[in-house]
């Protein structure tokens, strides 16, 4: 079943350490099979509290999407985004 991993940016605290998560986060998905559906196209919240950009990736399942995440190449990229923005991050399946 597809899973989909969501990101929702809720504050950038360092562009610079965002700049330096990119290329790290784009080579992660070597060798993994995703789908990138949405990334910081324009964004209205409708409810909840604003946020400032959100990333949909799609995987053919949920231990692949997890396989990804926990992946060493992602586990060092996302070292950045830690360092450089408050994030909110998870994976449900689709139906």
């Amino acid at each position: 079943m597809t899973a989909y991993v969501v990101f929702t940016r809720e504050r950038l605290r360092n562009s610079s350490d965002m700049e330096a998560y990119k290329p790290g986060a784009r080579a992660s998905f070597e060798g993994h099979e995703i789908q990138r559906l949405a990334a910081y196209g324009t964004c209205e919240t409708l409810e909840g509290a604003p946020i400032e950009g959100a990333v949909i990736l799609a995987f053919p399942t949920m231990e692949a999407a997890k396989s990804w995440y926990d992946s060493p190449a992602y586990a060092e990229a996302r070292k950045h985004r830690f360092l450089g923005a408050d994030y909110r991050a998870f994976i449900t399946e689709g139906l």
